[in-house]
């Protein structure tokens, strides 16, 4: 590790076989109904987080963001997104979680394996401030909270193994979102409406986009550690 003071700058990435086993245990919190009722939640944060973000990028001013109960949330923009800047926004909500997990698989590769929930937490921050009256402002809270203990109370052994399960938790609930919703998802028709190609082709882009981003996380977890 290195040291700035007495605060731990990086910490040293855990082997092969732990990162599978995290993985693993990720993977049953995922597929695992009773596990994934709660779970589902950070991965909506997610979703919307990256319409949010990705608007805001390109100019779209975002009037809020909606998370309901049901695990289904909702960005709203003050002015409709259309043209090319619309379908950008409204294509990367599916690629969130893993785009959101590939960033923090970068950072672990590095060593910079606590530096994710600290991110995560700053994340949860400006979401908080975007949120509409809904079942976030409840939510979003809550989690933040789960993060701010975690980073006081606990030892850096037990965050660097939070930090890789939320990583593999992002990779793998957006394969499962994307090939669960597929066709019937509200970004899909939302889509075939701007551009008037079939949903199953935006369908299609998501799996593709989010099993290659297992993939790399793999590559950087795992096979590099």
């Amino acid at each position: 590790m290195r040291y700035f003071g007495r605060v731990s700058i990086t910490q040293t990435p855990l082997s092969g076989p732990d990162a599978v086993l995290i993985g693993l245990a990720a993977f049953v919190v995922v597929y695992a109904r009773s596990l994934w009722s709660l779970a589902k939640y950070f991965q909506v944060m997610a979703h919307e987080g990256m319409h949010a973000m990705t608007a805001s990028i390109l100019g779209i001013r975002v009037q809020g963001i909606t998370l309901k109960r049901n695990g289904d949330g909702e960005t709203q923009y003050r002015v409709r997104a259309v043209g090319g800047r619309g379908v950008l926004t409204g294509f990367v909500g599916y690629l969130g979680p893993s785009a959101f997990g590939l960033a923090a698989a970068w950072l672990i590769s590095l060593g910079f394996i606590v530096a994710v929930l600290w991110v995560a937490v700053i994340f949860l921050l400006v979401l908080l401030l975007k949120l509409l009256p809904s079942f976030g402002r409840f939510s979003v809270p809550v989690v933040l909270a789960l993060f701010v203990v975690l980073l006081s109370f606990t030892s850096v052994s037990v965050q660097v193994v939070m930090a890789y399960g939320i990583t593999w938790l992002l990779l793998l609930s957006g394969v499962s979102m994307a090939g669960e919703h597929g066709t019937k998802a509200g970004d899909a028709r939302s889509l075939k409406g701007l551009t008037h190609l079939p949903r199953w082709l935006w369908a299609l882009l998501w799996l593709a986009g989010t099993l290659g981003a297992v993939y790399v996380g793999w590559l950087l977890l795992v096979v590099r550690a």
